[in-house]
Order: C-alpha cells, then structure tokens, then sequence
C-alpha cells in the first residue's frame, strides 16, 4: 500500500496518508491513458467549421456565355468548383466528433494517471485547504510553502468558490473538485495536489 506524506497549508508534514494500492498503485497502462486523452480531446472539438459547396454559393443563375464560338471552355456557372469564387467539392461540413469509451476503460485510465504521479513523487496531500476570503497572494504563499514553481492541479473535495477565486489568476495553476478530476488534466499538470478529503472521495468513486 503506498504511502505518501501528509502537508499542512505552511508547508509542514504533518503525518502519513495511506493511499488505496487499487486507486493509487496500479501498474500504468500507456496505452490506455493514450486513448483516454485522445477521446476527451475529441470531445472537446467544436466540429463547426463549413464552406459552401457549388448549391450554397450566390450568383451563377444563368450561363455566362454561349456555348460555342468564343475558344473558351464550355461553362454552365460562374459557380462551378473550376471558377474563381466557385463552390468547393466536398467541403467540410458541421458535425460531432463525439463518441464514448468503455466506463471501464475509463476508470483504468484515471487510476493509470493518479498512480503515476505517485511513483513520480508529484503527488502532494494536504491535510485541509481553506481560506477565509479569496486571496490569490495567500494562496500562492500555500505553493511557496509547498515548493510548487511548477504546473500544478489543485483538487478539493467540492467546489470550494473561495479557493477556485484565489488560484485562477495564477499561471499554470488550474483548481477543480474530486467529481471534475480527469486523466487529461492530471497529466497536463506537472504536480497534483489534494486535500485529504479529495483523496477519500476520489477512493469512493474509484473503488
């Protein structure tokens, strides 16, 4: 069962967090964490870009000029694909790249993700995160005290206004809450850091 050790918010370990060895010491599976990202990437994608085929396009009522006797190649539209301002040929058009993957997969991926930044040493556990008031400056104290100069994600049990106010203003540091916790963001962040509480919930969900 790994361990890993247990921080107030002025940078003091406190005591030691055993992790659950099924959510937080999986052997990685590469593969699977590949597909995981492509998918939430995927999903992501707006799939609004579009142009216009030769029917869509304005003008090219009439026939531009006659059929025979100008040396010209025989033209129906000043529309057609050949001509300058023309329709495209197969154009894209708006649709989803939406699709989904086996929960399993899923859930195997975000163990996958969490138990490497065990085994890297990127993973730190707060015993509680709280704030009176938001303060972006006192919460980038917390990180100093932490020796966090690096991307970090920030995970508490629930939404925690206060502490999503205090964050967001600070470069390469995203906060978010156990329910939002996803295998893109963990591993675009360099450090992960939970509260004790996130790492409960995370355990519940994942068990």
């Amino acid at each position: 069962m790994p361990k890993v050790a247990l921080y107030n918010m002025k940078g003091e370990q406190v005591g030691e967090l055993d992790l659950n060895d099924k959510i937080f010491g999986v052997e990685v599976n590469e593969a699977v964490l590949h597909d995981v990202v492509v998918n939430q990437l995927a999903n992501r994608r707006q799939g609004t870009r579009a142009a216009k085929t030769r029917a869509e396009v304005s003008g090219g009522g009439r026939k531009p000029y006659r059929q025979k006797g100008t040396g010209r190649a025989r033209a129906g539209s000043i529309r057609s694909p050949l001509w300058r301002k023309g329709g495209i040929i197969f154009p894209p058009q708006p649709r989803s790249y939406r699709y989904t993957l086996p929960k399993k997969v899923r859930r195997l991926a975000l163990k996958s993700a969490l138990s490497s930044k065990v085994q890297n040493g990127n993973l730190i556990v707060l015993d509680r995160l709280a704030m009176s008031e938001p303060k972006t400056r006192e919460f980038a104290g917390v990180l100093d005290n932490l020796k966090v100069d690096k991307k970090a994600l920030v995970v508490t049990a629930d939404v925690d206004n206060i502490i999503v106010k205090s964050a967001r203003n600070i470069p390469g540091v995203t906060p978010t809450h156990a329910s939002s916790l996803n295998v893109y963001d963990v591993l675009a962040h360099e450090k992960l850091i939970m509260t004790r509480d996130a790492v409960t919930r995370v355990e519940e969900v994942l068990a």
